[in-house]
């Protein structure tokens, strides 16, 4: 069964803009501080985290990588002495992703560019009631998407 016009732009739209945004935030981020987005992402996730740091599961299903997307990520990073790794010491098997004051300072650093980015491709386009519906319609879709991503919990690396 064919989708309808309207079903296939409503469709195509929400592709290409999530596209459109991510590349145009991506080359910002990059070009101005050395970052790319998805790099942004882990920072940010890891500074909002408990003692800045969040079980390698659990970042992944932050920024929606796979384990090994995140994993290489994560390598990249720990590189450029952005983050670290910790050995779980609860099982011995799994790695807490640890934010170093160095990855702390290039988050702030790149935390106004990102927020004036968001502002300027995105939210401009918009007016309160118009933010709302969208975070509604976001969570007809996917519920919870609107909300902050939580650790699986416990104190066991996975």
């Amino acid at each position: 069964m064919d989708l309808v016009p309207a079903e296939l732009a409503a469709w195509r739209g929400m592709l290409r803009a999530q596209a459109s945004l991510l590349h145009d935030m991506d080359a910002e981020l990059t070009a101005t501080h050395g970052l790319a987005l998805r790099s942004y992402e882990v920072l940010l996730h890891l500074e909002e985290a408990p003692r800045h740091r969040l079980r390698m599961s659990d970042l992944s299903h932050s920024v929606l990588l796979s384990a090994s997307g995140v994993s290489r990520l994560v390598d990249r990073l720990e590189r450029h002495g952005l983050v670290r790794r910790e050995r779980c010491s609860e099982d011995g098997r799994g790695y807490w992703a640890v934010l170093t004051t160095n990855g702390e300072r290039r988050f702030w650093e790149a935390r106004a560019t990102h927020l004036a980015g968001v502002r300027r491709l995105f939210l401009r386009h918009f007016a309160g009631d118009d933010l709302t519906r969208l975070a509604d319609y976001w969570e007809r879709v996917v519920p919870g998407a609107t909300k902050p991503v939580e650790p699986a919990g416990g104190g066991g690396c996975a």
